[in-house]
This record gives C-alpha cells, sequence and structure tokens, in this order.
C-alpha cells in the first residue's frame, strides 16, 4: 500500500470527496467526505478479481491515505448490503480504527456474519437506521432516505456539512412497482432540490441504457410461466442477497406446487435472515431440505441456489462438473439463470452452461428468457434525478469510466456547465465550496489483494509472476560456479513451459546458446554477481521470446551468486 497522507481541512467553507473505490471500475465501492477536519466513509465494498489476476480470491480498497487519520473517522455510512459495498469491511476494520457503522437491519445482519467470520465482530459498533433516521456526526448532519434496488433496504444519503449539502443517490432505479412497496423517494429528493444541493454523487452503472429500467415485479410472470412449463426438476439460481428476486421464485414454485429447496450455505442463511427479519413470507412447510428432495418426484421440485456468474465453489458450479453429492443434473431438468452476467465472467457462464446443456437441462439466461431486471436506473430516471435534485456540482459514481462520462454528459445536456459536471476516478481529491470546485494531487492507490487468509502479502509484481507461469510455464537455471567464478555444471529444468521432443530439442538449443553467452563474458561481468545473473537470463529471454514467442519465468538458482527468490526476473 502507498503512504500518501491526506492532510487534514480546516476550513469549513470547504469540502473534500475522496474516491478510494467505484469510480472508474464497478465494485470496491469507498467515498470519503471531509469537513472540519472529520471523516465520513460511504460504503466500503471489495472486487472480483479477473482472470489475469491468478490465484487472487478479493480486491480491497487501499485505505493506507487514512491511516494517520483514524481518530478523524466518525463513521462508515452504508448503503446496502451487497459485497461490492460492504464485503471489504470486514478485512478493513481495524486498518480503520473500527469506527461505528450505519446501516439498515439486513446490511447489517449480512455484515455481522462475515464480521464473526474474520473475528472483527463487535455489536456495539454496529447501529441499525431506518428511512426517517438522522444523525448528528461532528460537522455532519444525515439523513437516510429510502431507494428502491435489487435487495431489500437500500438508502440513499442526504449529508448536511457546513459547505452545503450532499446528496448521495446510493444504487437506485426508480420502479414505480416494487416488490416490497418501498418506492425511491422522490418527494424527499425534491424537497432537497428546493433546499438547495452543493454536490451530487449518482450511481452511474445503467448510464448507456435509455429509457427506463423494468420493475421488478415484470420477472414474477416470466418465472411463473418457465416453472409451470418444465417437465422435471427446475434449478432456479440467483444472488443469494436478492431477496425480491427469491420471493417471486418462491412463489412461483408453490403457486405450480413444487416444493422449495434452499441450496448453498450463503443462500440458506440469507432465507433465514430474510425470514427472521420479515423481508421474505416463504410459510416453513413450504421449505425442505435438499437431501428431502429424494422422496419427492422431479416434477414437485424447485431447488434455489447460487452460482449464477460461474463461481468455481458455487452449488450451481458443482452441479455442471458432476461433483455436487445431493444434486445430479439430469435429463429434462430445467435451469434457470436469474441474473446479468457479470462483464468478465462471460466466458465462464457460457462454459458452464455448455456444460449443463451436455448433461441434458434446458438453461434459460438473460440471452433467451426474460429472467432478470437490473437494479440500476436508466438513463430516463438519472434526468429525473437530476431536475428534482438540480446540484449546483455533480461527480458521477459507481461506474467504469464510459459510464462516468456519459453520466456526466448527460447532466450537461439538462444544463449543467461543464465545470460543474466533474468525472474523477479513484484517488483523485476534489475540494468543493460555493464559490467553485478544485482538483487536489492524485494519491497512487494499489488495491489490496486477498489471497487465501492473507490480506495485503501479494504484490502487484507477484501477480504478474504467477499470471506469467501460468501463460508461459517456468524455466530453471541449475549449476554452480567453479574455482574462476564461471557457471558450471548447468542444467535447465522448466515447468509447463514445452514437453515431448520438441521441447527437449528446445532446451538443448537454449542451453547451448546460454554457454556461448556466457563463454564471451568479460572478467568484471562474471566477478560480479548481480551482473552475471542478468546475463544468465538474457541469451534465454532472448531466444524462447523471438524464436517460439514464449516468455517464461525464469528462476537461476547457482550456488555461489547468492540468490534469493524474491529476485525473480519478469518480462515486461
Amino acid at each position: 500500500m502507498n503512504e500518501a497522507f491526506l492532510p487534514p481541512l480546516s476550513n469549513p467553507d470547504l469540502l473534500r470527496i475522496l474516491p478510494l473505490g467505484g469510480l472508474g471500475q464497478i465494485g470496491m465501492n469507498l467515498m470519503v467526505l471531509e469537513s472540519c477536519g472529520k471523516l465520513l466513509l460511504i460504503d466500503c465494498g471489495l472486487l472480483f478479481p479477473d482472470a489475469s489476476m491468478t490465484g487472487v480470491d478479493l480486491l480491497l480498497p487501499d485505505v493506507s491515505v487514512l491511516r494517520e487519520r483514524q481518530g478523524d473517522i466518525l463513521a462508515v455510512l452504508l448503503t446496502h448490503g451487497h459485497e461490492d459495498h460492504i464485503g471489504a469491511l470486514p478485512f478493513l476494520v481495524e486498518e480503520l480504527g473500527r469506527p461505528p457503522v450505519y446501516g439498515s437491519r439486513f446490511t447489517l445482519a449480512l455484515l455481522e456474519g462475515r464480521l464473526k467470520e474474520r473475528g472483527n465482530y463487535r455489536a456495539s459498533a454496529l447501529n441499525a437506521v431506518d428511512e426517517h433516521s438522522r444523525l448528528e456526526l461532528g460537522p455532519f448532519a444525515v439523513e437516510f432516505f429510502p431507494v428502491a434496488h435489487s435487495m431489500p433496504e437500500g438508502f440513499g444519503l442526504a449529508v448536511e456539512t457546513p459547505a452545503g449539502l450532499v446528496i448521495h443517490s446510493g444504487d437506485f432505479k426508480l420502479d414505480p412497482t416494487p416488490l416490497d412497496g418501498r418506492r425511491t423517494d422522490l418527494s424527499r429528493l425534491a424537497r432537497y432540490g428546493q433546499q438547495g444541493v452543493l454536490l451530487l454523487l449518482a450511481d452511474s452503472t445503467n448510464a448507456e441504457h435509455e429509457g427506463h429500467t423494468p420493475s421488478e415485479t415484470s420477472v414474477g410472470p416470466a418465472l411463473r410461466q418457465l416453472i409451470a412449463q418444465a417437465k422435471g426438476r427446475v434449478i432456479a439460481a440467483t444472488f443469494s442477497s436478492n431477496l425480491h428476486r427469491i420471493q417471486q421464485l418462491a412463489d412461483a414454485g408453490r403457486a405450480c406446487g413444487r416444493a422449495i429447496a434452499p441450496c448453498g450455505r450463503s443462500l440458506e442463511n440469507n432465507l433465514a435472515i430474510g425470514r427472521a427479519l420479515g423481508l421474505l413470507q416463504i410459510p416453513e412447510g413450504a421449505l425442505v431440505g435438499a437431501k428431502m428432495l429424494r422422496d419427492i418426484p422431479l416434477d414437485h421440485q424447485l431447488l434455489l441456489t447460487t452460482g449464477t456468474q460461474a463461481e468455481a465453489q458455487s452449488s450451481l458450479m458443482r452441479m455442471a462438473r458432476e461433483e455436487h453429492t445431493d444434486c445430479r443434473i439430469q435429463e429434462g431438468d430445467t435451469v434457470i439463470l436469474s441474473s446479468k452476467m457479470i462483464p468478465g465472467n462471460e466466458r465462464a457462464v457460457y462454459g458452464m452452461i455448455n456444460d449443463l446443456r451436455r448433461l441434458g437441462a434446458k438453461v434459460y439466461f438473460e440471452k433467451n428468457a426474460s429472467v432478470h431486471v437490473s437494479g440500476h436506473a436508466g438513463r430516463e430516471e438519472l434526468r429525473l434525478l437530476q431536475q428534482l435534485v438540480r446540484p449546483r456540482y455533480f461527480v458521477p459514481v459507481h461506474g467504469e469510466y464510459r459510464h462516468l462520462r456519459l453520466h456526466a454528459e448527460l447532466a450537461m445536456d439538462l444544463g449543467l456547465p461543464a465545470e460543474r459536471a466533474c468525472v474523477i476516478e479513484n484517488g483523485e481529491p476534489l475540494l468543493l465550496s460555493e464559490n467553485g470546485l478544485q482538483k487536489e494531487a492524485p494519491i497512487a492507490l494499489s488495491a489490496l489483494r486477498v489471497c487465501g487468509g492473507s490480506v495485503g502479502d501479494i504484490l502487484e509484481d507477484q501477480v504478474k509472476h504467477r499470471s506469467q507461469m501460468a501463460h508461459y510455464g517456468l524455466l530453471l537455471v541449475q549449476g554452480e560456479l567453479d574455482e574462476d567464478g564461471r557457471p558450471a555444471g548447468l542444467r535447465l529444468l522448466s515447468r509447463g513451459l514445452c514437453g515431448g521432443q520438441q521441447g527437449r530439442s528446445w532446451m538443448q538449443e537454449a542451453r547451448g546458446r546460454l554457454l556461448a553467452h556466457l563463454e564471451e563474458l568479460p572478467l568484471e561481468t562474471i566477478a560480479d554477481p548481480q551482473l552475471l545473473e542478468a546475463e544468465i537470463r538474457r541469451p534465454l529471454k532472448r531466444y524462447f521470446n523471438r524464436t517460439h514467442s514464449r516468455r517464461p519465468l525464469i528462476l537461476v538458482l547457482v550456488a555461489g551468486l547468492g540468490q534469493s527468490h524474491a529476485a525473480i526476473d519478469i518480462e515486461d
């Protein structure tokens, strides 16, 4: 992590915002607000790595810039309970000085379990709020207002500061018929606009999508039709936190006379939380354990599971690989993937669909059935938000750069001056007041990598090493230095680089080129261990790259050179 320092901001007429995640990417959301030297954090989420990050499980925001400001952090405000908004907090709560956390009952119930898993649970730090809650936190006064999203109890935030009012939309859409009847509070947004809004921070996820996002309730009839027409067992997968979708699947299953069996630990846990909080209305008798299904006819079964993104250890992925102990996919099964493919996951998801089809299942997903709607506002809804709030300044959040830019252009099309629609990315602090805005010097950020139980120990170069080995293999040079200090008895060993007779031929030629190169080295190079080690690598990199378009990771283990495993060279 970097060691940058964020100097306290004492002028009450100024407001600083600093995004540490979520701007320039979809995920890892964390926004810092500063006024009068005090800090508020909005969300603290994680990001799932792409395929290039070999061996990395999760990415977390870099909060090292706040390390010397722990005492200034007044609270963490959570807009809702999705992993990209709460998932990093269990890993970073100590680093942040264990500040109090505020969120809805459901959000905190999801967070509580993750905190306990990490051994970071302290009940007094978790404070439940509702849509009428108002908090006084140092120079800030915070009001939570309801927004509709793809999970229960989402909030937007109205934060009063000495410099002016800040509105943070949270993840939202303007659903006219939400399943729980909890609409985004347009009247309150209009009231904020009349009061005067210094800054609007608004969700940009669907800034490319014209029109309105369909209502969540529009999915129910399609799900019921698919379940009603299924001849055999139905396996429906969705995100375990999407209780609205789970409710509609359960309602459709019950209407079609099917027993409902949750399958997967996270789904079972969230079902229990949802029912305990009154957010799910599924009678006890409608649910059965997965092991009880053996006594129920296939055409009377509905399995609820996770795995829509082809996660390696998810229940559905294990079914597709024929590794699940309680459920074997067979001819006549119907599988419903009730979610959107997260960008970057398409290849894995289509591979899973292929495997399910090979086993005889019919598969319905977003491309061939109306089984999902987004939880984020379309462009027409974003326009209405701008018109209601009428901010002096606008900073789009929660999106890749193209989403942020399009959202800013939408605001400008509605009349906001270009100099007041400011696109910033992670690590770019912004100072605002009634008199103008100013970008401060950017802060270099490096996301924390989680690998197994290790947090932050895997550096960027090590991820590159893993990727290089995964793509091209490993080449090991073994030997020793003779009495004259020259490498002797050199052997080349490879793993994952080449094989068979062709591989042996490559290794023989590479060794010959290496020996010829070393013979030509001057004595001063041979006498310098670092130079000699670099010269051992040089002809090998040139040979494999130029002759065979391969770039293996090269590890030199020559007795007497004093190399360390950390001093591994990597080809850029």
